[in-house]
């Protein structure tokens, strides 16, 4: 696909959210210290998919931070206060959700694109209770990233083309996709309990205990504990960083349990950052990430940030495999309209222990996201 394709595609993307005006969800108050938010925001990407034989040009949602909508309810009670959040995604089709095969609607809503439906009870002595469809403990806990680049390059490297299979040397499509061989071992969005403690001298303990609520006949059931830390009072430098293990059983499926941890460090003086993540599964492998990020305010209308990845793993589709990809992005923010524009390029690359060789793969995604 040629250059000018993609920065066409990039700019027509960026000139629709730029048309769009900019203002954030009101915010409604009550006289006893109550309050009722809305927000959202649409990340549309163009996504150009080469699985080595064949390119694939379509219009995505970005699955990195998908185009959704909610709203805050909010109640203090003295120094407590309960909060309860509703958020959907817009279901729009996700570049991790199609692959070379696929046709039909690029909408299609289900009770599964629902993210929250979350009670929370915040106290000022002994921490935050929450109950009801949200976060477990380990979401977001690959994910310390001070880059500014997480729309167009993060740990999940599978999010800009998880779906599509990659290629043998002859040109079949194998059983392999990007997102099996591509995993962050991060934690979900389940029905769940889950506790969160006071910070503690930058310090937050977390533990909780879910059930896939949403989908129909799963009995799957989970439950993680999640330490955090973070600090952007270190001198020059600010540090971001958690580590999480979770338990998953699930009938007919082989119980499993994930180690996956994350650091960032920004040096706040250069805008320089560096952030690493990895992951053991017992069951089936492990993954290793590095990202190298600068940030910096080149232009009036907000920062601009670029970043170098890397991924390694081993044995995660199959014992003796290895997937490695390698990815550039760049984000420009414009603060003016609540918008990120972006552009990444991303490489993947495939092998195993058979006799089967797979080629190569690479995507560009191209997009911006509005905040509202």
């Amino acid at each position: 696909m040629s250059t000018k394709l993609v920065l066409r595609s990039s700019a027509a993307v960026a000139a629709v959210l730029l048309a769009a005006p900019a203002f954030a969800g009101p915010t409604y108050t009550n006289d006893n210290g109550g309050s009722f938010r809305w927000y959202g925001q649409f990340n549309p990407s163009f996504q150009s998919f080469d699985d080595g034989t064949d390119d694939y040009n379509r219009i995505v949602d970005n699955s990195g931070s998908n185009s959704r909508i909610g709203f805050w309810v909010e109640q203090a009670y003295g120094a407590n206060t309960l909060r309860f959040n509703f958020e959907t995604a817009f279901s729009f089709r996700a570049s991790d959700g199609i692959n070379q095969t696929t046709k039909g609607d690029a909408v299609s809503w289900s009770r599964t694109n629902i993210r929250h439906v979350d009670f929370q009870f915040e106290t000022a002595n002994y921490g935050k209770f929450s109950a009801g469809q949200g976060s477990m403990a380990t979401d977001g806990i690959a994910y310390a990233d001070f880059s500014g680049t997480g729309l167009g390059a993060s740990t999940s490297v599978a999010d800009s083309a998880g779906g599509y299979a990659f290629r043998t040397s002859a040109g079949a499509l194998s059983g392999v996709t990007v997102g099996d061989a591509f995993t962050d071992l991060d934690g979900s969005r389940l029905g769940r309990v889950r506790y969160d403690s006071n910070n503690y001298a930058g310090f937050v303990f977390s533990a909780s205990y879910g059930t896939d609520i949403l989908a129909a006949n799963n009995d799957r059931e989970t439950y993680d504990v999640a330490v955090r830390y973070s600090n952007d009072e270190l001198g020059a430098f600010a540090l971001d960083a958690g580590i999480g293990a979770a338990w998953t059983e699930q009938t007919g499926r082989q119980d499993r349990r994930d180690v996956t941890g994350s650091i960032s460090v920004l040096h706040k003086d250069t805008g320089l950052s560096l952030s690493l993540a990895a992951g053991d599964r017992d069951i089936s492998g492990n993954y290793a990430y590095a990202k190298l990020g600068y940030s910096a305010d080149l232009i009036a209308a907000g920062t601009t940030s670029f970043s170098v990845d890397y991924y390694d793993g081993s044995d995660l589709v199959t014992n003796g495999d290895s997937s490695e990809s390698w990815g550039l992005a760049a984000v420009q923010k414009i603060d003016r309209y609540n918008v990120e524009a972006y552009l990444a390029y991303r490489d993947y690359s495939y092998a195993d222990t058979s006799a089967t060789t797979y080629q190569d793969a690479n995507v560009i995604l191209a997009g911006a996201r509005w905040k509202f």
